[in-house]
Formats: structure tokens, C-alpha cells, sequence
């Protein structure tokens, strides 16, 4: 297997899966971190309409790399019972779009309020997520999102040393960290390299947090990527270029911290994509599928 193999948000480029695989084709990428796919997030989909996606998927030679799910993502303080069924439920899409891995969130905490308070209560809930995965053959892939109570690399080693799960794992987002104000490398990197089964590319600067392309800021990509391949990683690159307003991302952070632009979705991956095959070729080591 090469080193490293490139996937991505599609939903940035347009929320049309036909436009989204013309665009990857472009840039030889064919796998796909499915979130948003012909205007519903993958999990709103009932299992037959799921069934219906993948066969345009295979139609088209593309695979998924994760669920780019949503879970975890509602606050510690709401119910949590319809929550875990929305996740029992992205489990079985996982399995029909045979995605090996599932993208998931630790809760945001209340505004003003320490993480630590409601630690037992993520506990328990990332434990009823693995009870409910046990048969599945499905890695939960915990994400650094900022304003949740594993925003931070010493409550995301937390959260994986605890749950003590071997299909617990950790999503490595640079750009996350350096929203919260952490030193993505060699800090963070070095806490939980062991843990880190997938990458997502995104970059951020400190002053104001805002989204760059990949190199352009502070999370140290370059650093990270040359690290995890010196350190035999094998796993996905996941392009979230964040560059711009698309379709669906209200939805997903309590503030968005990037800049409004005039330019297309297509434009804006071209330039993220760009920036970390840049990246790529000056490591010149391993190889990129």
C-alpha cells in the first residue's frame, strides 16, 4: 500500500455527487469522506436510498474512505437516547457503503463552562457507541473539532486511553488545533501519533483562526506529513479545504472561521489540492495513490 492516499470532503466542491466525482477525477482522487451528497447529509438517508448511492458510486469507480458523520456533534447537555439511534443508524450506512471508518465527535460543552465538569457523561456515551459497533467491523475515528471536550490533544488522549477500544482511533485535523490555540506539532503530533489512523488536511493561522490552504498556516503540515511518513503511516489524506462558504457548513461548527470569497467550489479545491500535492512532492517519499 502506498503511504498515503487521498480523499475528500466533496460536498465543498458542489452538493451534486455527479459534479463532485467529475471534479475528483480531475484531480485523481477517488475516494470520497462522505457528509453532504445531493443536498441531505449521508446520515439523513434511509438504508435504500443509501443503497442508491453506492451503485453510483461503483458506476463511477469511487470508494468511501470514512462517514464524514456528525455524531457527537449536538451538546453534552441535550438526550442523548435519539442521538445513539442516528449513529446505530450511520453504522449500518457505513456498512452498505463499506466504509471502514466512521468520523465522530466528543459533544460541544456549554459556553463558559469547564470540559472536565461533564467528562463522566462523554464517557459514557462514547462507551454506548462502542457497545453498539462491537459487530461491525467499523473504526470510530475520533475528531479534534473545536468547543467539544476533545478539543484539546490531552482530553483527545482522554477520551482514546479511557474508551480503551482498539476500533477507537483518532483523526489527526491540524487546522482544528490551531483554532484552539494549540501547537499542532511536535505537541499535539507527539501525544497521539499513536493513535492517528487518518489525516485531514485543512490549515489555519493563529491571529485570527481563519481556514488557509494546506502550508499557508500554522498547523505545520509539511512537519506532521513528513513525520507520519517516517513513521510508517499508511492511511488517508482527507482534503477539508474549508476555503469558502459552501452548502451544509452553518451546520457544522458553532463559528465559521474562514473568509467569504467569490470563487467556486471547483476553484477552491483546485487550490487546496494544489497546495498539498505541493507538500507532497517536496517530501518526495512514500507514494500517493
Amino acid at each position: 500500500m502506498s503511504n498515503f492516499v487521498l480523499s475528500a470532503f466533496a460536498d465543498e466542491i458542489d452538493m451534486d455527487l455527479e459534479i463532485q466525482m467529475d471534479v475528483l477525477e480531475e484531480h485523481a482522487i477517488h475516494y470520497i469522506e462522505m457528509r453532504g451528497v445531493n443536498g441531505k447529509c449521508i446520515v439523513d438517508y434511509s438504508l435504500e436510498e443509501v443503497k442508491s448511492i453506492k451503485k453510483s458510486l461503483e458506476k463511477r469507480g469511487f470508494k468511501i474512505s470514512s462517514i464524514g458523520s456528525p455524531i457527537g456533534k449536538i451538546f453534552i447537555t441535550e438526550p442523548f437516547a435519539p442521538h445513539l439511534e442516528l449513529f446505530k443508524h450511520t453504522l449500518n450506512i457505513a456498512k452498505i457503503l463499506e466504509s471502514k471508518y466512521i468520523r465522530m465527535f466528543s459533544f460541544f460543552m456549554p459556553p463558559n463552562e469547564a470540559p472536565e465538569k461533564y467528562r463522566d457523561e462523554v464517557m459514557y456515551r462514547w462507551h454506548e457507541f462502542v457497545k453498539a459497533a462491537k459487530d461491525y467491523e467499523i473504526v470510530l475515528l475520533h475528531e479534534n473539532e473545536k468547543d467539544i471536550y476533545g478539543d484539546s490533544p490531552e482530553r483527545c488522549l482522554d477520551i482514546l486511553q479511557t474508551v480503551n477500544c482498539e476500533y477507537v482511533k483518532a483523526v489527526f485535523d491540524p487546522a482544528n488545533f490551531v483554532q484552539c490555540d494549540v501547537k499542532t506539532y511536535p505537541e499535539a503530533y507527539t501525544l497521539l501519533k499513536d493513535y492517528v489512523l487518518y489525516v485531514h488536511i485543512k490549515d489555519a493561522v493563529y491571529n485570527d483562526h481563519h481556514v488557509v490552504p494546506a502550508g499557508e498556516g500554522d498547523g505545520k503540515v509539511k512537519e506532521i506529513l513528513t513525520h507520519f511518513l517516517n513513521n510508517n503511516y499508511n492511511g488517508f489524506l482527507s482534503l477539508e479545504p474549508h476555503l469558502g462558504l459552501f452548502d451544509g457548513l452553518l451546520n457544522l461548527e458553532q463559528d465559521n472561521n474562514h473568509k467569504q470569497v467569490a470563487e467556486s467550489g471547483p476553484v477552491l479545491f483546485n487550490i487546496a489540492s494544489k497546495a498539498l500535492k505541493g507538500i507532497l512532492s517536496e517530501i518526495n517519499k512514500g507514494g500517493v495513490i
